[in-house]
């Protein structure tokens, strides 16, 4: 799987750099500036994108703004966002398009190789993976808009866990309770959602980003 990476902090590039290596990823640009970035995405067009949000010069948005210039120009571009910060504005900006394949994960919130590697694979399939600290903000301004208030609490608790790229069996072992409850539960959100039968993984996506997206 071919991965271009944007990081400023040469260590952490390295490092990174190295685990992707390790579990057989092709690091075909590994980059410190946001122009450097959108011509590597744009020339490379790889399999996934792992980018800073934020990158010289003004240590701001740049990561996030050739990503999203990047997902314009190659529409559904997989990219998997990491920053220190939860910003609102930027989970938003990067869902706003409905495409999938997005990922924001918080720098000090990536416990282990196992966690990232897992997260950055669901995001080249076309996933959508959140942090749990970017959700609760999300909510926070989204709760109050239709359709989520037609979900129950606990289809609200499925559909958040979705949001972080749990598996069925994960949501289950999560919830305690079985698959074939957490089964039912997606097809009543996919319901309430309004999201025609189509793949499952599709409709998954897609309500992962009403839900976010508010």
């Amino acid at each position: 799987m071919r991965v271009v990476l944007a990081e400023d902090q040469f260590l952490l590039r390295d490092g990174l750099s190295r685990l992707l290596q390790a579990h057989e990823f092709e690091v075909v640009a590994a980059v410190d500036n946001a122009g450097d970035l959108l011509k590597a995405l744009t020339s490379q067009q790889p399999d996934v994108a792992v980018v800073d949000i934020r990158l010289p010069p003004t240590f701001t948005d740049e990561g996030l703004q050739a990503a999203l210039q990047a997902r314009r120009d190659v529409q559904g571009q997989p990219v998997l966002l990491l920053s220190q910060y939860v910003e609102q504005l930027y989970a938003r900006e990067l869902l706003a398009d409905g495409a999938g394949g997005v990922g924001y994960l918080l720098k000090d919130r990536v416990f282990n190789s196992d966690q990232f590697i897992d997260a950055l694979r669901q995001v080249a399939r076309g996933g959508t993976v959140m942090d749990p600290e970017v959700i609760s903000k999300l909510l926070a301004r989204s709760s109050e808009n239709e359709p989520m208030t037609r979900l129950t609490p606990r289809e609200r608790e499925v559909l958040g866990l979705m949001a972080e790229g749990r598996s069925n069996a994960a949501v289950a072992g999560s919830l305690f309770i079985t698959e074939k409850a957490v089964a039912k539960h997606i097809n009543s959100i996919f319901a309430k959602l309004d999201l025609p039968p189509s793949g499952d993984d599709h409709r998954r996506v897609l309500a992962v980003l009403a839900y976010l997206n508010g």
